[in-house]
């Protein structure tokens, strides 16, 4: 059997996604906010990962993504590429454009994407709008960036939309969503996400356009479905919305295991001998504070 490291595989790209499309293979993507997570999302299989503005929320402790700055993302998404860079697995990375970063205009907008991939490391942007942001996007991918779209309940407009709710559920807002796809995919979008929308609706917009449609809340129809990981994982035992599936329940375990390695330092159990070092010729002369002199070196390492 060949002793030899595996080679790492090569990273998707956005024609690599709309392939899959035309192919029927379904698109799986994740979230991830810290290189080691990235790392283990790539390993696991993931097609492509988001760093979504949703880390807001689920990292930063907000009620909403709206605090969440450019420079959040960039650091974000910057340690997700070093995650990325160490795996042997392939995801293609898409990184949030957070709120304010691209809605006064699209010389901003031109200017926010480029940090983000620049700096960032993203391989394509996301930002939430339908046809008002067109000219945006265009300008955008003109730039260079690809940029993947994202309707339907677009959590930057949470105030306007009157909560996180579904969108397009009656005949006209429906068709305007379907007006949306069809606008932000003219302009130049390689990719979409609709959020929190009718079934129905999703798998018309997914017949109607030839670039992948990613799914959170919309059904089975959609090209791709994407889950924040720590919703996945179980991570915040209080929230399972609707269209949330667990697939562990880390919460309850991690505190389990906190909860173990605290009782046992309290015990004295931890560490026990196998997780201590010694040395055979190391003599320290044990002294009070008071007959220590002031220049005496403390043997020790900083935690």
């Amino acid at each position: 059997m060949s002793t030899q490291p595996q080679a790492p595989r090569r990273r998707l790209t956005i024609t690599d996604l709309r392939k899959m499309k035309v192919a029927g293979e379904k698109i799986a993507m994740v979230t991830a906010y810290d290189a080691a997570m990235a790392r283990l999302v790539d390993e696991g299989g993931a097609d492509a990962v988001l760093v979504g503005d949703s880390l807001g929320m689920v990292f930063q402790g907000h009620d909403s993504t709206l605090p969440v700055a450019l420079e959040h993302m960039i650091y974000h998404a910057a340690a997700v590429r070093r995650g990325l860079a160490r795996s042997a697995g392939r995801a293609h990375l898409t990184v949030d454009m957070p709120f304010g970063s691209y809605q006064a205009g699209a010389d901003d907008a031109v200017r926010s994407a480029m940090r983000l991939a620049a700096e960032g490391g993203a391989e394509a942007v996301k930002l939430e709008g339908g046809a008002d942001y067109a000219d945006v996007i265009r300008r955008i991918v003109r730039a260079g960036v690809p940029v993947m779209g994202h309707i339907g309940l677009t959590p930057q407009s949470v105030h306007r939309m009157g909560g996180y709710v579904v969108q397009g559920k009656d005949s006209e807002k429906a068709r305007r969503l379907l007006d949306d796809a069809r606008a932000v995919e003219a302009a130049g979008c390689s990719a979409i996400v609709l959020e929190c929308i009718p079934a129905e609706l999703a798998r018309v917009i997914t017949g109607e356009l030839s670039i992948p449609t990613i799914g959170i809340g919309a059904g089975p129809h959609c090209d791709g479905q994407v889950l924040v990981v720590n919703d996945l994982l179980g991570l915040d035992g209080a929230f399972k919305p609707k269209f949330v599936k667990r697939y562990a329940e880390q919460g309850a375990s991690t505190a389990g295991a906190v909860s173990a390695y605290a009782a046992e330092v309290k015990q004295g159990s931890f560490p026990a001998e196998e997780h201590s070092f010694h040395s055979k010729t190391l003599r320290l002369v044990h002294a009070s504070e008071e007959e220590r002199p002031d220049d005496a070196q403390v043997v020790g390492a900083p935690v």
